[in-house]
């Protein structure tokens, strides 16, 4: 039986650890859709109190999956390989044009930003703690990219689709930090240039390495999940 409990370098950052936790399993494969996330269960396998999973559920809820139903509580609607593509298809579509579009707006300050950025990136290691951070961090530096392009539509599409696994993929692939790293010089390179094609690709590039790479790692996890023949936790 695996064991998801915490330790107690874990608990300084309860809330995000326990919301990373459910997370997890969720986009591994440990549920199927509709199964319900039972918070005394996940309160006692994660051995906290059920507070931090009611607000785990929460923020899981504004990510798409699950989906909080009166009587019932928490269903899972784990989101599959094909709504990975279609996020990620989506985001080449509407990432590549409005940076392209951003480019002649964005300014020395913000190419000094992102250059602080990305070498506080480089300097993390691989800790929960530092994945957390490298979050927060990757966020922040796809915003600065797009925040110049004046199409104001686009700016709400793309945070619809960045609502739910974008954000989260750090914490997934941290096997492949490193070509984020190559492919994040890669950008500031071609803003530097000013070369909007270039950078335009690299962006494209970005998004549909990091989408192959999540599919890899959920159809693994799912392999798994059927070699072990039980989702028991």
């Amino acid at each position: 039986m695996e064991s998801y409990l915490l330790t107690e370098q874990d608990r300084s950052t309860l809330q995000s650890k326990v919301t990373n936790k459910l997370r997890e399993v969720i986009l591994t494969g440990h549920f199927n859709m509709g199964d319900r996330l039972v918070q005394e269960e996940w309160a006692d396998k994660l051995g906290v109190s059920r507070m931090p999973i009611r607000e785990a559920l929460v923020q899981l809820e504004k990510e798409g999956l699950v989906r909080i139903e009166p009587r019932r509580g928490a269903i899972v609607t784990p989101i599959s390989v094909e709504d990975i593509k279609e996020i990620y298809q989506l985001r080449v579509l509407l990432e590549g044009e409005a940076v392209e579009r951003a480019l002649p707006y964005i300014e020395e300050e913000d190419i000094k930003e992102l250059s602080r950025l990305d070498s506080m990136m480089r300097s993390l290691g691989n800790t929960e703690e530092d994945v957390e951070i490298y979050m927060r961090l990757n966020i922040e530096f796809h915003h600065i990219l797009r925040r110049g392009c004046p199409w104001r539509r686009i700016h709400d599409m793309i945070d619809t689709l960045w609502k739910g696994i974008p954000p989260y993929t750090p914490s997934l692939l941290a096997d492949h930090l490193e070509e984020t790293h190559k492919e994040h010089g890669l950008m500031i390179e071609g803003i530097k240039q000013r070369d909007a094609k270039k950078l335009r690709k690299v962006i494209e590039r970005h998004i549909l390495r990091t989408r192959d790479n999540l599919i890899e790692v959920i159809l693994e996890a799912e392999k798994e999940t059927n070699r072990s023949g039980s989702k028991d936790f």
